[in-house]
C-alpha cells in the first residue's frame, strides 16, 4: 500500500479538503503516513489569501530537494488555493514539484498522482471548467480528526469582489449543494457519532440552492437526530439578515457564535473595500444581533494598512472595536494579491506603521476579551469537550455554545462529553473552571 501524508496550510475550509481528499485516497489503497520520511506521496493543501502564507509553502517545498534526490519515486504535490493561483510558476519554481492540482479537481486527485508516478512527467489540473468536486465525497471515518465534530462544506466560492480578496479567483463563483445533500450527510455523520457540526462556506450567507436560503439548511440540519449543535462560518455582514438571526435565536441547537469580518471601521476604506456597508450600519448589525440573541457572541476580522488607510481611519476601526466589544478578533496586515482590484492602489503604509497598528489593535481586543471573560466568573457553562490541553495534558479543553474556550483538571478524558465547568478564573483567552458532577 502506498503511504500519504498531508500538510495543510489555511482555514477552515483547507482543513474539510484535507480530509476529503485523504478519505478519496484511503478509498483508492492508500494508507495514512506518520512523516514525510515515510510517505511515498506528500501533498501541500495551500492557502493563498497572503503572501507569507505562500512564502511559508514555497519554503517548505524546497526543504524536501534532498528527500527527492534521495528518493526519486517520491511524488510532491501542491494543492489548494496557491496551486489554482500559481499554476505553472510553482513548477518552474520547484523544480521536483510533481504535481499541481487546484480545490476544484480533488475528486480526481487519485488519477493525477498516478498519471505523475506512471509518465514521470509533470502534472498540472487547475481548470475550472466542467467542475469535477461538488461536494459529494464518501466521508471515510479513517479520515476524521475526532468523531464528534466535524465540518461539512454548504457551498464553495464567492461572487462578492472584495478589492483585497483573491478568493474569487481561486474558488470561483458560488456553488451551492442542494439542502437534502447536506442533511444527508449530516445524518451520516450523527450516525457515526458527531455531536458538533459547523457548515462551511467562504460567504456562507449567500447560501442559495433553489428557494433555499442559509436559514433553511440550519433549520433541517438542526433536526438531525444525535446532533446537539449546529455552527457555521464565514458570515458576510452584508448578507446576515434578520431572519437569520431569528433563526439562530429560535432553535436551541445553532450556536449563538456569529464570526462576522468587519474588516475596516473607517466607511472611506470599506468603500474602496467594496465590503456593501457602514460603519455605522455594521454596529447596527451587531447591536441587532444581541437584541435578538442576548447570549451571542460576535468575533471579526481587520485589515490593518490597506492602501490609502490614514491615522484618522485607523482610529475609527479602533473605535469600532471598542464599540462593538467583540468576543475576540483576527488582525492581518494588508498583502497586495495578484489580480485583485486593490492591486492598482498604492501600498502607501509602511511596513512599520502596519505592525504599529496591528499590536495595537490586539492590545484592544485583549483588554475587551480579559473583561468579558471576568463577567463569567461564578457562572457554570454547558462545555463540549474536545480533549487533553496540548501543553498541559491533566486539563481537558472545550468550548461553550457561545465558543468561549474553557479548561479545567480531569483525571479521564472527557473528548466528546458535554459537561457543566463552573468558572472560577479567566484571562484573555480562555476561562478556567472546575467540572460539576
Amino acid at each position: 500500500m502506498r503511504k500519504v501524508y498531508i500538510h495543510t496550510f489555511g482555514c477552515q475550509m483547507n482543513k474539510l479538503d484535507s480530509e476529503l481528499i485523504l478519505g478519496e485516497l484511503l478509498e483508492n489503497g492508500y494508507e495514512l503516513a506518520d512523516e514525510e520520511s515515510t510517505a511515498d506521496v506528500i501533498l501541500f493543501n495551500t492557502c493563498s489569501v497572503r503572501e507569507h502564507a505562500e512564502e511559508r509553502v514555497y519554503s517548505r517545498l524546497s526543504s524536501l530537494k534532498k528527500l527527492k534526490e534521495e528518493r526519486p519515486n517520491v511524488i510532491i504535490g501542491l494543492l489548494g488555493c496557491m496551486a489554482q493561483k500559481e499554476k505553472k510558476n510553482a513548477l518552474n519554481r520547484i523544480a521536483h514539484l510533481d504535481l499541481v492540482c487546484g480545490p476544484h479537481r480533488y475528486k480526481i486527485l487519485p488519477v493525477l498522482i498516478q498519471a505523475a508516478a506512471d509518465q514521470r512527467q509533470k502534472v498540472i489540473e487547475t481548470s475550472l471548467k466542467g467542475l469535477t468536486d461538488n461536494g459529494n465525497y464518501t466521508r471515510n471515518p479513517q479520515a476524521q480528526t475526532n468523531t464528534f465534530q466535524n465540518y461539512v462544506r454548504v457551498m464553495r466560492g464567492c461572487n462578492n469582489g472584495c478589492s483585497y480578496c483573491i478568493v474569487p479567483s481561486v474558488r470561483g463563483p458560488v456553488t451551492s449543494r442542494p439542502v437534502a445533500e447536506i442533511v444527508d450527510e449530516v445524518k451520516l455523520l450523527a450516525d457515526n457519532g458527531c455531536r458538533e457540526i459547523t457548515l462551511l462556506g467562504q460567504n456562507i450567507t449567500t447560501y442559495k440552492s433553489g428557494k433555499n436560503t442559509l436559514t433553511n439548511v440550519l433549520k433541517k440540519v438542526s433536526r438531525v437526530s444525535g446532533l446537539d449543535r449546529v455552527r457555521f462560518i464565514t458570515s458576510h455582514p452584508a448578507y446576515v439578515t434578520q431572519e437569520l438571526l431569528e433563526t439562530m435565536g429560535g432553535h436551541d441547537k445553532i450556536c449563538s457564535y456569529l464570526h462576522m469580518p468587519a474588516q475596516s471601521g473607517s466607511d472611506r476604506i470599506l468603500k474602496e473595500m467594496g465590503r456593501g456597508y457602514t460603519a455605522k450600519k455594521y454596529l447596527g448589525l451587531v447591536n441587532q444581533a444581541r437584541k435578538i440573541v442576548p447570549e451571542i457572541e460576535i468575533a471579526s476580522d481587520f485589515i490593518v494598512g490597506f492602501p490609502g488607510e490614514t491615522a484618522k481611519d485607523f482610529e475609527a476601526t479602533a473605535e469600532l472595536i471598542k464599540k462593538a466589544r467583540f468576543q475576540n478578533c483576527f488582525v492581518f496586515q494588508y498583502s497586495p494579491r495578484p489580480g485583485t482590484k486593490a492591486m492598482s492602489l498604492d501600498d502607501n503604509v509602511t511596513t512599520e506603521s502596519k505592525k504599529e497598528r496591528n499590536n495595537l489593535l490586539l492590545k484592544i481586543q485583549s483588554e475587551i476579551s480579559a473583561a468579558r471573560k471576568q463577567e463569567l466568573i461564578g457562572q457554570t457553562l454547558e462545555v463540549l469537550v474536545e480533549g487533553p490541553s496540548k501543553k498541559k495534558p491533566e486539563r481537558q479543553t472545550g468550548r461553550t455554545k457561545n465558543n468561549f474556550i474553557v479548561v479545567f483538571e480531569s483525571d479521564e478524558d472527557l473528548a466528546g462529553q458535554l459537561v457543566q465547568v463552573k468558572i472560577d478564573a479567566a484571562t484573555a483567552l480562555t476561562l478556567r473552571g472546575k467540572i460539576q458532577k
